[in-house]
């Protein structure tokens, strides 16, 4: 879909211009458009090896480890229908102990290896539980302490001060995240998205 999207934005940006005569200012702006992206992308990369060498050394020194144990009592309130010794849990504590600190790479297997485990404790296979709804609401709002890419791009792009940036993100996905929770707990409750698990109960009981 995006690819669709895209593309009707480049076609009609080309028919805008041919219809106003401005199909070299249209050219010009694309051209020039591509050298600031590669410009942007070769900058982006000592900064982004950097915040990413820094996140790698407080995983590999145990710091997610230590965040993850502090957010499991958290968890657990969020996700009652979640045993606290599944591997779910696990998976889902250490994925946002690592959104938390940026390391979106290290997240991204965590969440989906988390959505695995809590489809196999999904009675209705074609319907998402209340875990994982709340789950990914919070993974996509995620609290964000270190924002490693807004940094980068702050500093490629010639920024005095880019690590100002770190309170605003504190403030805005700490908000984001609280929003998203209140969100889906109150929605769950709504009886539009109840859902009856008592015939898929039966049935797996009847196999």
């Amino acid at each position: 879909m995006i690819n669709f999207i895209w593309a009707g934005l480049l076609i009609s940006g080309f028919i805008v211009g041919i219809i106003n005569g401005n199909v070299d200012a249209v050219t010009n702006a694309a051209i020039e458009s591509a050298n600031t992206a590669v410009e942007l992308a070769i900058g982006l990369v000592g900064v982004m090896a950097l915040w990413l060498g820094i996140m790698k050394i407080a995983e590999e020194s145990g710091l997610v480890e230590k965040l993850a144990k502090g957010l499991k009592p958290i968890t657990l309130k969020l996700f009652p229908d979640v045993p606290a010794d599944h591997p779910a849990m696990g998976a889902m504590v250490m994925n946002m102990a690592a959104n938390i600190l940026g390391l979106g790479n290290a997240a991204t297997p965590l969440g989906l290896k988390a959505m695995q485990e809590l489809q196999e404790l999904n009675p209705k296979k074609d319907t998402a539980t209340d875990a994982m709804v709340t789950f990914l609401a919070i993974n996509t709002s995620s609290i964000t302490l270190v924002p490693a890419t807004s940094i980068a791009i702050l500093a490629s792009a010639g920024a005095k001060t880019p690590t100002e940036i770190i309170g605003p993100t504190i403030i805005a996905t700490t908000v984001s995240t609280v929003v998203a929770l209140v969100a889906t707990k109150y929605l769950g409750k709504l009886p539009k998205y109840q859902v009856d698990y008592s015939e898929d109960l039966e049935s797996e009981d009847a196999k």
